[in-house]
């Protein structure tokens, strides 16, 4: 199967069938990733102001057999928006299509483009009196299409689960320009094979998602944080357990966080407010909302008087304002700037069995000191299984001193993942970064069917190439 570039012949006929408004100067932002490993090409990005202009672009690029990239707000940090080699592609990015084009407060829906920034829909869905749960420390920048594509998860799937879990229906344009026009908003749909589920996490592979159709949540009438400090994180899986029978589905978040998080915090970001005199080893945020006439900083209390006496915690602080929950969470969020800061050696998204997680972080820790000395930042979210375990060089060094070592870490992590029956893409995707740990890891019968429906969808292969699964 062979692609062609996109040259000045095809973007002619491109500007025949196009406004001139769809069209956008190839600018380094978007030929760039967060953690810098790949520098993108693009013969021209493209940003459509409709689904149709979506269907002109596919068409003519599946007729041509062009590559496409579909880029989102650029967070991505698995490489799924940049296409750094093989033919020179288009990049299709939606950020003119912005628009909420209904809320339905009544059915808890609401229904909008996908170039829409997640932020945005936290305001919409505020502004009916309802929420929209889906939270990543990017929302800021992150679009719908992206999170979707990418089957985001965030801090709060613990309660609402994934972006999967927060669609009902989608608008998509398939490879070769038909419109899927599945903007549902019915919650029983049985009818015939699940579309939606396929293009969600599908990473730009399959189609382009233009639009969805959103569960909107009921407001908690009443919200309280906690930072409670643990001895190890086995005694924060117990505190979890606890909390779940003292609040069963009133758990919006529950973070695991180590010491190396407020120290590199400390020595990059100084001006960040730390919680604790003394930074503890371990230590758990927890968030919950609760229904009208249930007090979010008595069920804390409780919550954390029964973990003393049963030694799971040994300190802890309940925000007592907004002010104070905001301050808690913005350590949790800014963590990964001071990772960034600090210059990893070797980063990984895993999800593990809950009860996996104790054993694989001690163990984690024996591997690693075998290939040499390091220090070891994990954290993420403990109640849903999904752990950021970052490895980066001792005070003085730096990642360049540790370039050979990179691949070794790697896969030594990601073996002891995958033996102890978790996963190597938890919620950051698979991308291009980790295309040789699908094919490594993966199972074949799962692969195999993967590429089978990548054929059937996506026969010229135009779709975000040498993403996922490996390019022709």
């Amino acid at each position: 199967m062979t692609l062609n570039p996109a040259d000045p012949p095809f973007l002619t006929a491109l500007r025949a069938d196009l406004p001139e408004a769809a069209f956008r100067a190839p600018e380094p932002r978007y030929l760039e990733e967060p953690r810098g490993r790949w520098a993108g090409q693009a013969a021209a990005v493209l940003a459509p102001g409709s689904v149709e202009e979506v269907s002109t672009i596919l068409r003519h690029a599946h007729a041509a057999r062009v590559p496409v990239v579909p880029y989102g707000g650029g967070t991505g940090l698995v490489g799924g928006q940049i296409s750094a080699e093989g033919p020179t592609p288009l990049l299709l990015s939606l950020e003119r299509m912005r628009a909420i084009r209904s809320v339905h407060p009544e059915e808890n829906v609401m229904i909008a483009d996908a170039g829409v920034i997640l932020s945005d829909l936290h305001e919409a869905a505020e502004a009916a009196g309802r929420l929209f749960p889906l939270s990543i420390a990017a929302k800021g920048s992150a679009r719908l299409g992206g999170l979707l594509a990418t089957n985001a998860g965030g801090v709060n799937v613990l309660r609402y689960g994934n972006a999967r879990d927060l669609c009902l229906g989608l608008e998509a344009v398939l490879p070769d320009g038909q419109i899927w026009h599945g903007l549902r908003r019915l919650r029983k749909d049985n009818a015939g094979y699940d579309l939606r589920n396929l293009l969600i996490g599908s990473e730009g592979t399959l189609g382009v998602i233009t639009a969805a159709s959103l569960k909107l949540h009921p407001q908690p009438a009443g919200e309280g944080t906690a930072l409670m400090v643990v001895p190890d994180p086995r005694a924060a899986l117990s505190l979890l357990a606890l909390a779940r029978m003292h609040l069963g589905e009133g758990i919006s978040a529950f973070e695991l966080l180590h010491r190396a998080g407020l120290e590199f915090l400390a020595e990059t970001m100084p001006e960040t407010r730390q919680p604790f005199d003394t930074m503890p080893d371990w230590f758990v945020l927890i968030d919950i909302g609760l229904a009208r006439g249930l007090d979010p900083a008595t069920a804390l209390e409780t919550l954390f008087a029964e973990a003393l006496e049963a030694g799971l915690v040994s300190d802890g602080m309940i925000a007592q304002s907004e002010a104070q929950r905001a301050a808690f969470w913005t350590v949790r969020e800014t963590i990964p700037e001071a990772n960034r800061r600090i210059g990893s050696v070797s980063s990984h998204d895993v999800s593990l069995p809950l009860g996996a997680i104790p054993d694989f972080i001690v163990k984690g820790a024996e591997v690693l000191a075998g290939i040499g000395d390091f220090r070891i930042n994990c954290f993420g979210h403990l109640g849903d299984g999904n752990l950021h375990y970052n490895v980066f060089p001792v005070a003085g060094r730096s990642r360049a001193d540790h370039l050979d070592d990179r691949d070794r870490i790697k896969r030594a992590v990601h073996d002891l993942v995958h033996e102890m029956g978790g996963s190597v893409a938890a919620e950051h995707g698979v991308g291009r970064l980790k295309v040789e740990d699908l094919e490594r890891y993966g199972d074949p019968a799962h692969l195999a069917a993967m590429r089978a429906i990548k054929a059937a969808l996506d026969p010229a292969g135009i779709m975000n190439p040498g993403a996922v699964l490996r390019g022709p």
